[in-house]
């Protein structure tokens, strides 16, 4: 039976590279949630023109390209057009995921990578595994910096809008969660973390290895 692990963390925690230990494991049958939204934008006209309609306002330029600074222009600060802008892209993106899912129903476990998956309602109830990958807001705030060459209060902005996020990293504890994988240290301390969360959650969890790598 295939079992979704959802994969969370807010920006600088470590998700991406917790999902890089788990396909080096075999689980290569990997969604990114947040990746997979940007293909959608750049990829599908008649979701944008969908947007378009419901904003009244353009979000692509005189050529038909996606603009993403027109679309975080406008629904910045303001959450009904946010709310009416996911109410578009979320149900594209579960149809795409279930198609994913089909694909690699076979793999045992599909590893499905969000930072909203827990702070959006539309995910509600969505995975049969949750994991907070997690580390101390300065680290994250460190870290993102230096991945992202990015201006150090630019990132501290975009960290505040995770309040969620935030409140789990200074002790705040959510019941949808399944296990909390900490990443303040190595690589290597990294994954022998990750190796007991994945062991106590499903055993045996490397014999889950992608049988549908197509």
């Amino acid at each position: 039976m295939m079992e979704v692990l959802v994969v969370t963390g807010g920006i600088g925690s470590g998700k991406s590279e917790v999902c890089r230990i788990l396909e080096r494991n075999g689980l290569k049958a990997q969604y990114n949630a947040d990746s997979k939204v940007k293909e959608l934008y750049a990829s599908c006209p008649d979701l944008l023109e969908k947007i378009e309609e419901k904003l009244q306002s353009p979000v692509r330029d005189s050529e038909g390209r996606f603009r993403p600074q027109l679309l975080a222009a406008r629904i910045f600060s303001d959450e009904e057009a946010l709310a009416a802008v996911e109410s578009i892209v979320f149900p594209a993106l579960m149809e795409d995921f279930k198609a994913f899912a089909r694909k690699y129903e076979a793999s045992g476990i599909i590893v499905f990578e969000s930072a909203t998956v827990l702070e959006k309602p539309q995910f509600e109830g969505f995975g049969d595994k949750i994991v907070l990958v997690d580390a101390p807001v300065a680290l994250r705030l460190d870290r993102a910096c230096a991945r992202d060459g990015a201006d150090r209060e630019a990132v501290k902005a975009r960290m505040q809008n995770q309040k969620l996020m935030n409140a789990l990293s200074e002790g705040a504890s959510d019941p949808r969660i399944d296990a909390v994988i900490v990443n303040d240290s190595t690589v290597a301390v990294l994954e022998d973390r990750v190796d007991k969360i994945m062991s106590d959650l499903f055993g045996d969890w490397r014999k889950y290895s992608t049988i549908n790598n197509k």
